[in-house]
């Protein structure tokens, strides 16, 4: 089996082929344009046994991984903290190249049996591409709420109050009564976030009608989970992708980042907080640990029970984050067989 690491970037990629024994046999650089991928096939079928390693295959990787997945190759995606390890290894002093980093690509492939697999994109692409829309929306919509606050503020004595709107801010402006030129201007620019502040409003009711059309065709029910609405289970959904490449649920929580680390020494055993993993998953499952610890229900059971073991607020939280992890993943797995079992 021959392994061809890719390295790719805006303009160009460069692919190198390695044998079984991890010795370079090809290297070429391709420009990056309509024609890159006939090129690369052309080139790799003197190789009819052979899978491809794409680094960053959800960065500037994805064109040509979604590409190659398509057409049916075998492609894992390679990190690029592993490829980066893997270069510093070599002999070489860590030289850096596109083709040194090429080979490392394809080296972590070769030695490494647990990266991820690319596959055609699905529903869940859809997801997650309505899931980062929506985090955009919402941080424009906070950038416009906290401008015209403050607009708000040097145009009526005392301000406005927490939890402005569009409509309480449309209700303040009605009362403004510029005395200045100044003023007139501050009243001008505020009108005009508050129609930007309506169009981001529409904006986000649309995303999510989207969103829940999406979410629908999953078949999902990660909804069913208290403290999941449609648009974490639509981000949960959107990041994990294909759940069976988690062996195990503590496999899950070690990508989520809620799995503790080791940290023990000789004799002395000890966990530090894990503050890796995916971020984005992190977050959604500390969203539901809020949630369950405050209303009733086994959540809030779970985390008194904590609390009554002497640890901390945040201990407790972060444990019941941990077992949400484990509730998530079963509850994805079951789904995902669910819908093998109708196709089947």
């Amino acid at each position: 089996m021959i392994t061809i690491g890719i390295d790719p970037h805006k303009s160009s990629l460069t692919a190198v082929a390695i044998d079984a024994s991890g010795h370079p046999i090809g290297q070429r650089r391709f420009a990056v344009n309509s024609g890159t991928f006939r090129q690369l096939t052309s080139w790799a079928e003197a190789w009819p046994q052979r899978r491809y390693a794409v680094e960053g295959a959800n960065g500037l990787g994805r064109g040509i991984a979604q590409q190659l997945a398509a057409a049916g190759e075998h492609v894992h995606d390679v990190p690029a903290t592993l490829s980066m390890r893997a270069r510093l290894l070599t002999t070489g002093g860590g030289r850096k190249s596109d083709s040194a980093d090429a080979l490392s690509v394809a080296h972590v492939a070769l030695y490494r049996h647990d990266l991820k697999v690319v596959t055609p994109e699905d529903q869940t692409t859809i997801l997650r591409l309505l899931s980062e829309r929506r985090d955009d929306l919402a941080h424009e919509r906070a950038r416009i709420l906290n401008r015209l606050h403050a607009l708000l503020r040097e145009l009526i004595a005392g301000g406005a109050a927490t939890g402005l709107s569009a409509d309480k801010a449309a209700a303040l402006l009605r009362t403004v009564r510029p005395a200045t030129a100044t003023q007139a201007l501050r009243r001008d620019l505020a009108r005009d976030l508050l129609a930007d502040l309506r169009r981001i409003d529409q904006r986000l009711k649309d995303n999510e009608t989207q969103t829940r059309d999406a979410l629908a065709a999953t078949g999902s029910t990660l909804t069913n989970i208290h403290g999941v609405g449609v648009v974490l289970a639509a981000k949960i959904l959107g990041h994990v992708d294909d759940v069976t490449r988690f062996r195990t649920a503590d496999h899950f929580a070690s990508y989520t980042g809620t799995a503790p680390l080791d940290a023990s020494s000789g004799d002395q055993v000890r966990h530090r907080l894990n503050t890796g993993g995916n971020r984005q998953l992190n977050a959604a499952l500390h969203t539901i640990a809020v949630c369950q610890a405050r209303d009733p229900g086994p959540g809030r059971v779970y985390y008194q029970r904590k609390l009554a073991e002497g640890k901390t607020p945040a201990e407790a939280r972060r444990a019941l984050k941990r077992r949400l992890s484990n509730v998530i993943y079963r509850r994805i797995r079951k789904d995902q067989q669910r819908a093998a079992d109708n196709v089947a």
